[in-house]
């Protein structure tokens, strides 16, 4: 991985171990996880982990290629709630994706990408509608007559999503992400290429 790629997953790391030892700190008398009830408006905050599972699809720059596929992962994240309905939060993910297509004679793959994003929400007891939007990192493929290059590109993302409490410590979710990897120059194409795609995905977390 690059060392932007290597920088973003330490960040994430080091995020989660400081939420997660900022929890054990505080322990029960920590602002808004008295009550880990989801039925209870306090109940968002705090850390959490989970996997997510969905589809991609969307476009190369200069190339007619549309690559598509399903996408898994994992994200990790944390969330404050200051005693009433706004939460926000920081969530970090990595993705594998099966998202590709040849359009002779060119092949165009992203075989993983990741995001470094804020969100903020508005909760209805155990119900969360949020934005979310950040940093985008990923591998785009290029492959023709045997040739292969990659570039990990670096970009954006923006999307929406809600979440619903199922258990104590258990909530599932679906989003939707724009994603952006920007531009880079290939050389076995010979001009600028990038992803732009779309990503509807489900996922659940567990809240520590």
């Amino acid at each position: 991985m690059s060392r932007v790629v290597s920088g973003a997953l330490a960040l994430v790391a080091a995020g989660w171990t400081m939420s997660a030892q900022a929890a054990d700190l505080y322990g029960s008398r920590a602002p808004n996880t008295v009550n880990r009830s989801l039925l209870s408006p306090d109940s968002w905050a705090g850390p959490y982990l989970g996997a997510n599972i969905g589809y991609a699809w969307g476009s190369v720059a200069n190339n007619p290629a549309k690559p598509s596929g399903f996408v898994g992962g994992v994200q990790a994240g944390y969330n404050w709630q200051n005693g009433g309905p706004w939460v926000f939060g920081l969530e970090g993910d990595i993705q594998a994706t099966g998202a590709e297509e040849t359009f002779a004679p060119w092949k165009f793959s992203n075989p993983w990408f990741g995001t470094i994003r804020g969100r903020a929400g508005y909760a209805f007891n155990n119900i969360l509608f949020f934005g979310t939007g950040g940093l985008a990192f990923g591998e785009l493929r290029a492959t023709t007559f045997g040739l292969t290059e990659s570039h990990t590109n670096v970009g954006w993302t923006l999307g929406a999503g809600a979440e619903v409490g199922l258990a104590p410590n258990w909530s599932a979710k679906i989003e939707y992400l724009y994603v952006d990897l920007a531009n880079s120059n290939f050389v076995i194409t010979g001009t600028s290429n990038g992803y732009r795609f779309g990503l509807i995905r489900a996922g659940v977390n567990y809240r520590f």
